[in-house]
This record gives structure tokens, C-alpha cells and sequence, in this order.
């Protein structure tokens, strides 16, 4: 029986979207960019992949997403033939632990902050099904954790309030590499996941707690973008300084959302340098930004 012609319109366009959803994820290529002897970055679709490969086994930070699982084993599989040890996550959103129920069938133990294994857990999926506790971090951490893995220490460290209220830093102290997440968006305005916890005051306070462990030499994985320097990632916390101070300017005058929203002054010597070609454009870096002083 055909459906009612009333729906097949919606039924169209729901079956074109979903192939079209489909053949993006399959024109997706992992690409690897080796940053230490040992330490790669992996980009496709979704947040910045880190990976420590060694004798003690493959150590990944996110996982994209689930039907990326494979490209990204295989692309692992050229660097290391070893088990997948462990696996953190840097915050709980869906390009980031996606492929968790996946690599954790690969033989690896997944670990985050104790906010991430609770909104996975509480927080239902875009078609509102619970995700299977195979997704879940089995080990957490409040504050730090260092993990010894293939011949370094990498410290795991909480920061509050950021992008969201489970974000976490890793640092490789002798590669001297930094996984931001989230915490960091490379020449573009951040998004800052106010629903989740996050602030604009946190995200700031992020970053200038990833500056005190780095130096100039130290190569940073940025949550989207290229690989960044301390430079970047100095100019992007001044970026962050800068409108949050203007934005609070105009809140101080009583200016409302709105107004503030459409105020393009506050953010145009950024616009100007691409800042809002990314996900997030000014008008809705501005209106977080206003949320987030107001909460």
C-alpha cells in the first residue's frame, strides 16, 4: 500500500536525507599526522582523534563517530599492529564518544570525568534511545589521573565548566603534545555547550590552564581545527578576553539579548580573520556569550 500522499512529501525528503547522511559518512577519509616519534593526530568527521602508539599497546583520545569506527581502526592499523589499550574521552558529545561501544569490543577500557559517564548514561540519543552501558567510561576521575603508557606520563586533568562540565586536558609530557577537546577551537569562536554545563568564564580559565603546562614548542590538538602552537592558542584566549569583555560592557548598559545579538562592532575584528565561518557564527557566539554572563 502506498502511504498517504499527503506524507509522501515529508517521506521523500526524510529517505533523501538520510542517503545523503549516509554518503557523507562514506566519502569521509581519515587522514594521520605524526606529531612526536609516537603521538599522532587523526582527522575525519567529528573532534581531533589523539593516538600514542608503543610497546605497552595503542592509547586513544575520542572516537568520532560509530560509522567511522572502521576507517579509524584501519588507519590505527597502519601505525600499530598492537591491542587498544585505553581509550579517554575529553567530554561526552556524540563526535567524540560515538565510537565507544566500538572500540571497546576492540579490547579497550574507556576512561573520563565523572560528568561524562553521567551524561551518556542519562541523556538520550537524537532518537531519544538510551545508549547501551558498553558506551559508558568504566573508569572516572574527579579532579586527575595520570596514565604511564608507551615509555610516558600523560596527565589527564580536569577543567570546570568549559564546553561543558566534564572536559578534560591531556598533556604527553615527553612528546609534548596537549589534547585540548573541546576546549579549544582552532581560528574559530568556540561552541560553548551552556545546556551541558558549560561558561564562558570556565572555557577562559580552560585555556589558560592549558598555557601553564605547555611551552613554545609543544603541538597541540586542538577539539576542531589543524594542529596549533602555543601562538594560536595564545591568540585564541585573547580572542575569547576580549569579546566576553565587550559583551559584559553592553550587558552592564542594559542592553538585551537581542540587541546584543545584532551588535556586529563586539565581534568584527574577529569576523574579519574568519572566526565565525565555523559552526558557530558571531551572531550565536554572542548571544552565548550574553547567556552564559547572565546565568
Amino acid at each position: 500500500m502506498m502511504p498517504n500522499s499527503k506524507f509522501q512529501p515529508v517521506l521523500l525528503l526524510f529517505l533523501c536525507s538520510t542517503i545523503l547522511f549516509a554518503q557523507k559518512r562514506k566519502e569521509v577519509t581519515i587522514q594521520t599526522e605524526k606529531l612526536s616519534d609516537h603521538v599522532y593526530m587523526l582527522t575525519g568527521q567529528g573532534g581531533n582523534i589523539g593516538v600514542s602508539i608503543g610497546d605497552d599497546g595503542v592509547f586513544m583520545i575520542d572516537d568520532q563517530f560509530a560509522p567511522l569506527s572502521d576507517k579509524i581502526l584501519a588507519a590505527i592499523r597502519k601505525l600499530s599492529d598492537q591491542p587498544i589499550k585505553f581509550l579517554v574521552n575529553t567530554h561526552w558529545h556524540g563526535d567524540h564518544t560515538g565510537g565507544n561501544v566500538n572500540f571497546k569490543k576492540e579490547g579497550a577500557t574507556i576512561l573520563a570525568h565523572d560528568n561524562v559517564r553521567k551524561r551518556l548514561k542519562e541523556t538520550p540519543k537524537r532518537d531519544q534511545t538510551m545508549r547501551p552501558k558498553e558506551a559508558f567510561p568504566v573508569i572516572t576521575f574527579n579532579d586527575k589521573i595520570s596514565i604511564h603508557m608507551n615509555g610516558e606520563k600523560v596527565a589527564v586533568f580536569h577543567v570546570d565548566n568549559a564546553h561543558t562540565d566534564g572536559d578534560a586536558l591531556l598533556y604527553f609530557s615527553k612528546s609534548n603534545v596537549l589534547h585540548t577537546g573541546d576546549t579549544y577551537f582552532k581560528g574559530r569562536y568556540p561552541y560553548i555547550d551552556l545546556n551541558s554545563g558549560g561558561g564562558i568564564k570556565g572555557y577562559i580559565n580552560a585555556v589558560k590552564a592549558g598555557l601553564l603546562v605547555i611551552d613554545e614548542e609543544t603541538k597541540i590538538i586542538p577539539g576542531h581545527g589543524s594542529v596549533a602552537t602555543k601562538t594560536d592558542y595564545e591568540t585564541f584566549l585573547k580572542m575569547l578576553e576580549e569579546v566576553m569583555q565587550k559583551v559584559q560592557i553592553q550587558i552592564t548598559n542594559n542592553k538585551s539579548e537581542e540587541e546584543i545579538a545584532q551588535m556586529e562592532a563586539i565581534t568584527k575584528k574577529y569576523d574579519d580573520l574568519g572566526y565565525g565561518s565555523g559552526y558557530i557564527n558571531s551572531e550565536r557566539f554572542r548571544r552565548t556569550l550574553y547567556k552564559s554572563l547572565n546565568k
